[in-house]
């Protein structure tokens, strides 16, 4: 079971791969310096052995046996292989073998060194369990005797001993030094990540916004980026819900204080005759008001699921700006303005493109409702249809409507876009303030655009881009069925 903390996680695995480091590093050591022990070994028993045959070939060549054995056993040699914890084993002409020097819990003879070969080295085992190293010389040197001088195998215990040194100072290092820096690493990683929990956890009820350092590896960095911009976008969605909910309070409050008023003057009779039959009027139009606000309100909600409430058709462009001015004809007649059209001519291309006719429809009656509102008697309003190519964008078909009225302020082109954004009431007159709010989220949840000019010498110009094909979001997968 893995610890919980991220922490711990780290720290184990340092230690883990430390000790998988630790023991494959020891066991390479301990192989080569128990081979190099091996060869000195070797090498100092092969020198004595050397001394010996030395001292055998220097009898005379009819000596008996039984003095070439004295004379091996009293030889310093054999001494010292004795006093190394080794034997000599000697083969007599029965095929007994005999101890000549030490004291072996065995004394089996492995088999002799092959023809031709000088001597033989190896390993045996005797019955406590010892290993030991022997040579063998060839019989051809120890005029036909067998001879097998050992001494204990020692190479194993003396590569540990080099290596506990060593070991120890490693292991010390790692203490000391290592589990520090494991610690160290951990800490820049779960020390930004702590920040982001506790922000994250102070988010719902945070009315500041703080950003936080972004720091650690590179990954905490980018987690740490990601989270400031969804802090901030929640910062902006909470600035714009409490100016939206001031601006509520303002726009409702108006023709409420309004109808309340008034009703209560018609109640007490205080308004009669005439006066009643205006106040009656103001009631409904404030009623209506309201009703409109709500509406618009309802369509900036249902706005927020995207292009997945569209329902496309196929439209034509011409159609739809000659049908929307022939709706606000009698208002524009009422006013004294004269509303102008056009679109494709005789014999030149439609204007045609897919899209939700209702939300077209809604488009194009906010801005000429929002044209007229803002001029006097006399003044115009244009509504042109073209087909439209902006850089990288696909090709489309652009619906502006243009009135000759004041324009708008300078510098509030795109901030009259936002909710309830009012630059000058001579724009907004009575409305909701949600008008072009409502025309750019319709335009871009098509996968279009809307945006605001002043035109010369006076007036102002708003156009929606629509796609040929509005930008459909990708179905999302089903997740399959709990088993």
């Amino acid at each position: 079971m893995l610890p919980r903390s991220l922490t711990s996680r780290i720290i184990l695995a340092f230690v883990g791969l430390s000790a998988a480091l630790l023991i494959a590093v020891s066991a390479t050591l301990f192989l080569a310096l128990r081979d190099l022990h091996d060869d000195g070994i070797t090498q100092k028993l092969g020198t004595e052995v050397v001394f010996v045959v030395a001292t055998i070939a220097a009898e005379p060549v009819d000596e008996p046996q039984a003095l070439v054995e004295q004379s091996v056993r009293s030889s310093p040699a054999a001494e010292e292989i004795a006093a190394d914890g080794g034997f000599i084993l000697v083969q007599g002409p029965k095929g007994a073998v005999r101890v000549l020097a030490g004291h072996p819990s065995s004394t089996s003879m492995p088999a002799g060194p092959a023809t031709g070969q000088k001597n033989l080295i190896d390993r045996l085992q005797t019955s406590d369990g010892k290993w030991f190293i022997f040579i063998e010389p060839s019989p051809s040197s120890t005029r036909g005797i067998r001879f097998l001088f050992a001494v204990p195998d020692r190479s194993g215990q003396m590569a540990i001993g080099d290596l506990a040194r060593p070991m120890l100072i490693i292991v010390l290092v790692l203490l000391f030094v290592g589990l520090p820096a494991a610690w160290l690493l951990s800490r820049s990683i779960t020390g930004p990540m702590r920040r982001l929990a506790q922000a994250a956890g102070d988010l719902p009820s945070s009315t500041s916004e703080k950003p936080l350092p972004v720091e650690g590896p590179t990954e905490v960095r980018a987690l740490t980026e990601r989270f400031n911009e969804m802090a901030h976008e929640l910062a902006s969605t909470r600035y714009e819900e409490t100016h939206m909910l001031a601006n509520l309070r303002h726009d409702l409050r108006t023709p409420l204080t309004s109808i309340g008023g008034f009703a209560e003057a018609i109640a007490d009779g205080t308004a009669s005759g005439d006066r009643a039959a205006t106040a009656a009027r103001t009631i409904t139009e404030e009623a209506q008001r309201l009703e409109r606000l709500v509406g618009e309100l309802g369509v900036v909600e249902r706005l927020r699921e995207g292009p997945a409430a569209l329902r496309p058709e196929a439209l034509d462009a011409t159609s739809l700006i000659e049908d929307a001015a022939a709706r606000f004809q009698g208002q524009a007649s009422g006013q004294g303005v004269t509303v102008e059209v056009a679109g494709a001519g005789p014999g030149e291309p439609e204007l045609r493109f897919t899209g939700d006719r209702l939300a077209v429809e809604r488009i194009l009656q906010n801005l000429v409702d929002n044209a007229l509102s803002v001029l006097p008697k006399g003044g115009h309003v244009w509504l042109r249809a073209a087909s439209l190519t902006l850089p990288g964008r696909a090709p489309g078909i652009s619906m502006s409507v243009t009135d000759d009225g004041p324009g708008f302020p300078p510098g509030t082109t795109e901030k009259v876009f936002e909710r309830f954004y009012r630059a000058d009431p001579s724009r907004t007159g009575s409305g909701s303030g949600l008008g072009l709010t409502i025309v750019r989220e319709m335009a871009r949840a098509h996968g279009g655009e809307a945006w605001a000019e002043n035109v010369a010498p006076h007036g102002a110009r708003v156009t929606v881009l629509m796609p040929l094909v509005p930008v459909m979001p990708a179905p999302k997968a089903t997740e399959p069925d709990a088993k």
